[in-house]
């Protein structure tokens, strides 16, 4: 059992164990389920995130109006081949907003590790399976992985933008991508905990300040940020450069920003982007008086 990076980076390192091994070996004994049950249930997962994106892909608008649409336009943008940061990093953009906008628009998603956060981890794994080849396995334990590093963080910091602001959602999705990201790249259980710690001090302090209190604006363009992060932070790390400051630490840092965070900046729609001019004029046409 492990409750911290740490802990679950040294059994992964002292059984000789990938971390999605350990992940699906403590899931089994905390459920009381079988490894068959277990990971069918993950794989289900994977299943709702896949439609998710080909959903987005589609085309769909959100009912407000605010969102949607734009997973077609990068995925024009991608095959004009004008793009300028390299096609990975354009597909995990596409995927993430792909998810998020099915979000908006009501449709079924998979929270990774919220529903506002949900398309940064879907939006790493797809581009990975867009440029790389990857088999079905890789994929479900790439969601294994993430959800290792997503469990230490909900039980040690948060998750919640309400409690932690977007730091403790597109912040933890995007290191949870990161760690993941580096175990489907033959990385070390060490290199997954420093892509951790590198994706998520480069999200520290983001606040949760959606316009009219919706989970679109800036929520959706934010997950394409988280995915591109996780892309930076995985590199880093596989090229053997390492976090100074330990991702447990990280991850306490993290929480302890959030409970300085004043409410206005925690998903109450009551300051940042939510305050400007536009957004106060945005949540008008919406709600009304």
């Amino acid at each position: 059992m492990f409750n911290s990076i740490s802990e679950l980076i040294s059994i992964a390192e002292n059984e000789n164990k990938a971390i999605s091994e350990v992940m699906i070996e403590q899931e089994t004994a905390v459920s009381k389920r079988s490894f068959l049950e277990v990971y069918s249930d993950m794989e289900r997962n994977l299943y709702v995130m896949e439609n998710a994106v080909a959903e987005g892909f589609d085309g769909v608008t959100s009912p407000t109006g605010l969102t949607g649409m734009d997973a077609v336009k990068m995925k024009k943008y991608i095959d004009s081949g004008k793009g300028l940061s390299g096609e990975l990093n354009l597909y995990a953009i596409a995927h993430a907003v792909s998810t998020n906008e099915v979000n908006a628009a009501m449709g079924k998603i998979c929270a990774t590790p919220t529903a506002g956060s949900a398309g940064v981890v879907p939006g790493v794994l797809f581009a990975m399976q867009e440029k790389r080849d990857i088999s079905r396995e890789d994929m479900v334990r790439f969601l294994f992985t993430s959800g290792a590093f997503g469990f230490v963080v909900a039980n040690n910091a948060s998750i919640s933008g309400a409690s932690g602001g977007c730091q403790a959602e597109v912040g933890s999705a995007s290191a949870m991508a990161a760690a993941a990201l580096v175990e489907l790249a033959g990385g070390t259980p060490a290199m997954s905990g420093h892509a951790f710690a590198i994706a998520l001090k480069n999200m520290l302090g983001l606040v949760c300040d959606p316009v009219a209190g919706l989970v679109e604006v800036p929520c959706v363009k934010r997950n394409a940020a988280g995915a591109s992060n996780a892309l930076t932070a995985a590199d880093m790390a596989l090229a053997g450069i390492e976090s100074r400051i330990p991702p447990d630490e990280v991850v306490e840092a993290m929480y302890k920003i959030g409970l300085t965070m004043p409410s206005s900046l925690r998903e109450t729609g009551r300051g940042g982007l939510a305050a400007t001019a536009t957004g106060s004029r945005l949540k008008q046409e919406i709600f009304g008086d």
